[in-house]
């Protein structure tokens, strides 16, 4: 028996309101260019909206015309979505409470995370979705999920229950470590001033 190899996320498709609405908050609200329509090819009474969320991956939408906004939370029981995240950088996740608030859409406020930093919201139909930012950046080479088993592993070894600062900058000096060669053979921490 063999595993099957995933190579990312191909796309995500939600159940959405009525093509206006959808089209208004995937777009209009979130920035995701609009960049192909069809009909739903399982239900021609759908439409099919696709999204591009910046990373050319794809979001869809199922839209019915029929469907208008609820903004009760949608269920979160066991195999039901919980929460959509999506990554923005520093300056555009500083604007994120601002830009929310233009449009009355009440929010969660700043949730530091330790390795990141949260805000939530719902979309028109109550599904929750996550504006996140990274805390650190990774060293050149190396990925967001490599830093974050490299801090997971310190979190660990010092018993803490959660991520800190601290564990991802150790985990960015031991991934620069392992991945780049250096001439010296000791490249310990050291004080020139001493």
């Amino acid at each position: 028996m063999k595993k099957i190899q995933v190579l990312g996320v191909h796309h995500i498709t939600l159940n959405g309101a009525d093509r206006q609405t959808s089209i208004d908050f995937w777009e209009g609200v979130l920035g995701m260019p609009f960049i192909f329509d069809q009909p739903n090819l399982d239900n021609p009474e759908e439409g099919h909206l696709y999204f591009d969320p910046g990373d050319g991956r794809l979001i869809t939408i199922f839209s019915d015309e029929n469907r208008a906004g609820n903004s009760d939370r949608t269920p979160t029981d066991p195999g039901c979505v919980h929460h959509l995240a999506f990554e923005v950088d520093r300056a555009m996740f500083d604007q994120v409470p601002v830009r929310l608030e233009a449009r009355d859409i009440k929010h969660s406020g700043v949730k530091d995370r330790g390795f990141m930093h949260s805000i939530y919201f719902k979309d028109p139909l109550g599904l929750l979705i996550e504006m996140a930012c990274y805390t650190f950046i990774p060293p050149r080479g190396s990925s967001h999920a490599e830093m974050m088993l490299e801090a997971h592993k310190l979190r660990v070894a010092r018993g803490a229950n959660a991520i800190e600062r601290e564990d991802l900058a150790d985990a960015a000096l031991l991934i620069v470590e392992r991945g780049q060669k250096s001439l010296s053979e000791d490249r310990g921490a050291r004080n020139p001033f001493a």
